[in-house]
């Protein structure tokens, strides 16, 4: 309906809304996201370029490149929020954020962990005495590989981990 109002191709429209969530048919049984899982079955059934775009786009991963991509993600974020989309009840909710904090807190030299935006991101101090800033890189992309083994969840988590050191002394 919205491409129809801006004099756009309807069909590719419709094609592109129906397929942007392909890749959650098959996300279960293989491994990445389901846009990289769509995206990747749209191209070997050499779908239509406005499709996979949409596709890959809608989560705002990568660029938009037609205005049929743009209503696309508009509309998914429009269907996202009605109410009953979610249909994560809060105790499995809860279960989810805990556990994502839990895996954080596992890890050596971590010292607090905080899941915000709802689970979509979690923000890791470690102890600045315990982690060197040339040991994060490889720390935090080892939680993010024990995150996606041990945690079912929609979408992606981005983390930030931190490392602050502070001093102090006092003037006399």
């Amino acid at each position: 309906m919205l491409a129809a109002e801006l004099d756009l191709d309807e069909a590719a429209a419709k094609r592109a809304g129906l397929l942007h969530d392909l890749g959650k048919a098959v996300d279960f049984e293989m491994d990445g996201s389901h846009i990289e899982l769509g995206s990747e079955i749209a191209r070997r059934y050499k779908l239509d370029p406005v499709v996979i775009n949409s596709i890959e786009s809608h989560h705002g991963d990568v660029e938009p490149e037609s205005l049929i991509a743009c209503l696309v993600a508009a509309a998914d974020a429009i269907s996202a929020a009605r109410p009953g989309a979610r249909r994560e009840n809060i105790e499995t909710y809860i279960k989810r954020i805990e556990k994502l904090e839990e895996i954080a807190q596992s890890l050596p030299g971590v010292e607090k962990s905080y899941a915000v935006q709802a689970g979509r991101e979690i923000r890791v101090m470690v102890m600045p005495d315990s982690v060197s800033d040339e040991e994060m890189p490889l720390l935090v992309h080892e939680l993010c590989k024990t995150i996606e083994r041990e945690l079912n969840f929609p979408g992606q988590i981005k983390v930030n981990m931190i490392r602050e050191s502070r001093y102090s002394d006092f003037a006399k």
